[in-house]
């Protein structure tokens, strides 16, 4: 959950990484730091605070000419965002510098032991325990750097993604990874190490994502090699050509990225159904389906894992599936699946679902269904990323980049994958006739049209969000495919405007919430004319009958909501099943246009980060 950034080459290590930390800021952003090697000094700064932070205070208190440096921008997890705690730590000699992303979860005895030897630890985390750790094990055996990081983190529990340098060996970093991203950019007489591309695209389109287990030794002037931590073993390494550009990861004239993703959803959903979504051929065409469609055929049920907004969109998923191919659907927190002793059969399907495909708690389940015997399938957004190569099969979303914490395109396009997964396999069943399969087709080929329609409501939900901006509560409710999105548009507005919100199928309103609703009680409620519209009018009835505020989402053209509802957004037209990728629109937007009037850092709200890469 942390950002990392190293650099070894002849350019000026400096502006490469401060740039990089930008990039990064969206895995954490409550300190940074960064370490500079001029030939001479090893140089520090860090900083509570932002990456703009770490910039202005490390141009007055360093120089910063050098050719080899790292940075980090941090998420806490041991020891409170301050600037001791801040990364890079430095071992007791001073020697060495690490930067590290993850936890080292048996930090405690190692510490312990580690202070009867003589060490101090001037910092709360776990880090500077694996600093002196290496430290401790290179002097005890007279040790290259590389030999004792892999010693030492043959001693560690946990997770992590490091960089560590040793200014008795300035020519090179040593890097190694479980379970959190790191990846390895090839310029010409130059290396680039950070969380993801993002900070090197500009400078190479080649890049080697490190696997589980793996270490590397980056150095200047000589070939990469790449070792398995546990043997020893040379690695072959698979250089890979990036498919990102500059223009993904810019903001494009939007003031933050929350909203440039929010527009982007017309173009992704778009990319996301591109070649494999054929509606005048009545075709779906998908990989990773068509290669293992016997295992969907045959499945008893699917269960699908995920954390946060992915779980929002397995939830949509479960309703799609379950009334198109007919087949029992399950969807588990994966946090939580791991740990109940679920029962996993091997003719189940397991669909695991996540934005970065780093996503600890749901790489944890992928693990055990595999041991279990079932298959399992992964939607996912980072080519490359752990949870794609941890699966049998999979699908890309094709999202691009979404840098913004607080996930929107990445929901929508989630959503166009479990659809177009639910259509090809009732279409394999016989479970859907041949009209409404078509029809479903095309209704899914004009989505992106609609939402560009839907997103015509912005002016609205400013309007809206200007009157309920002071709010202290909201709750939205939902019913059928509507009440994940309900559960959805509640997390949207808890994550970045920090409101507290809930989401309810509309009908549990009556078993408890109902005794909340007052004259100060704003209740979005999600009512197009498709799916259970008479029963959420008779919802809203109640809400109005208790003089609760009621927002209102409704398709174009209603008049029966509007004259109940105080505020009404109007969506255009859609089949129900499709209707989350409309209604989720204006919730994005509300949410949004409430946090900025509220002062909120959109992009990146308190205590949160992209991805969640430690249980």
């Amino acid at each position: 959950m942390c950002g990392i950034v190293g650099y070894i080459g002849y350019r000026e290590a400096y502006p490469i990484i401060i740039k990089g930390l930008k990039r990064l800021e969206y895995r954490g952003y409550d300190s940074a730091g960064i370490m500079l090697y001029d030939g001479k000094d090893l140089k520090l700064s860090k900083t509570k605070g932002k990456v703009s932070d770490l910039e202005e205070k490390s141009l007055k208190e360093i120089s910063t000419n050098g050719t080899i440096g790292m940075g980090h921008t941090r998420w806490a997890t041991h020891g409170v965002p301050n600037d001791v705690n801040s990364h890079p730590h430095l071992s007791n000699s001073g020697n060495l510098a690490i930067i590290h992303n993850g936890i080292i979860e048996n930090y405690e005895p190692l510490k312990k032991e580690l202070i009867k030897r003589g060490y101090t630890f001037k910092s709360d985390t776990d880090t500077e325990v694996l600093v002196n750790l290496i430290e401790d094990v290179q002097k005890k055996d007279n040790l290259k750097l590389g030999k004792a990081v892999q010693i030492a983190l043959n001693q560690v529990i946990g997770a992590y993604a490091i960089c560590v340098f040793d200014k008795q060996k300035p020519d090179e970093i040593v890097v190694a990874r479980l379970g959190s991203p790191l990846a390895i950019g090839i310029g010409k007489d130059e290396f680039f190490i950070a969380s993801d591309a993002t900070p090197f695209i500009e400078y190479t389109s080649n890049a080697i994502y490190l696997e589980d287990e793996e270490m590397a030794i980056v150095r200047l002037n000589k070939p990469l090699k790449i070792r398995k931590i546990k043997d020893d073993s040379l690695v072959d390494p698979y250089i890979q050509e990036l498919q990102m550009n500059l223009e993904q990861i810019e903001k494009g004239g939007y003031d933050h990225f929350m909203m440039k993703e929010i527009y982007e959803q017309p173009n992704v959903i778009k990319d996301t159904y591109r070649g494999r979504l054929h509606a005048n051929e009545g075709l779906i065409k998908m990989a990773g389906i068509e290669d293992n469609i016997d295992k969907f055929i045959n499945a008893q049920r699917i269960v699908i894992v995920a954390c946060g907004t992915s779980w929002h969109a397995g939830l949509v998923a479960e309703y799609i599936f379950e009334e198109f191919a007919r087949i029992p659907v399950e969807v588990e927190y994966a946090s939580e699946f791991r740990y109940r002793n679920p029962i996993i059969n091997k003719d189940d399907v397991i669909i695991a679902i996540s934005q970065s495909g780093e996503t600890a708690d749901t790489l944890a389940a992928i693990k055990l269904a595999k041991e279990k015997g079932a298959f399992v399938f992964g939607v996912c957004n980072v080519v490359g990323s752990s949870i794609s190569r941890e699966t049998h099969a999979g699908a890309y979303t094709h999202a691009g980049p979404e840098i913004g914490v607080a996930s929107t395109k990445a929901f929508t396009t989630q959503i166009t994958v479990l659809t177009m997964i639910a259509l090809r396999l009732a279409k394999a069943k016989g479970t859907l006739s041949n009209s409404d399969f078509h029809r479903y087709l095309q209704e899914l080929e004009i989505i992106p049209e609609k939402v560009t329609e839907a997103l015509l409501t912005n002016n609205k939900a400013k309007e809206i969000a200007a009157v309920f901006k002071d709010a202290t509560n909201f709750l939205y409710l939902g019913r059928g495919y509507n009440f994940p999105v309900a559960l959805e548009g509640a997390l949207k507005l808890k994550e970045i405007s920090y409101i507290h919100a809930e989401g309810y199928p509309a009908a549990e309103m009556k078993h408890g919430p109902i005794a909340l609703i007052d004259e100060h009680m704003p209740v979005v409620v999600i009512a197009p004319k498709q799916g259970h519209y008479d029963k959420v009018v008779s919802n809203i009835q109640e809400i109005k009958a208790r003089s609760g505020k009621i927002i209102a989402i409704v398709t174009k053209g209603d008049t029966q909501v509007r004259e109940l509802a105080d505020y009404v957004i109007e969506i255009p037209d859609a089949a129900d099943a499709m209707s989350p990728l409309l209604t989720t629109i204006p919730l994005q937007l509300l949410s949004y246009h409430i946090a900025v009037m509220r002062e909120c850092n959109v992009d990146q709200p308190r205590n949160l980060a992209k991805s969640v890469t430690v249980e």
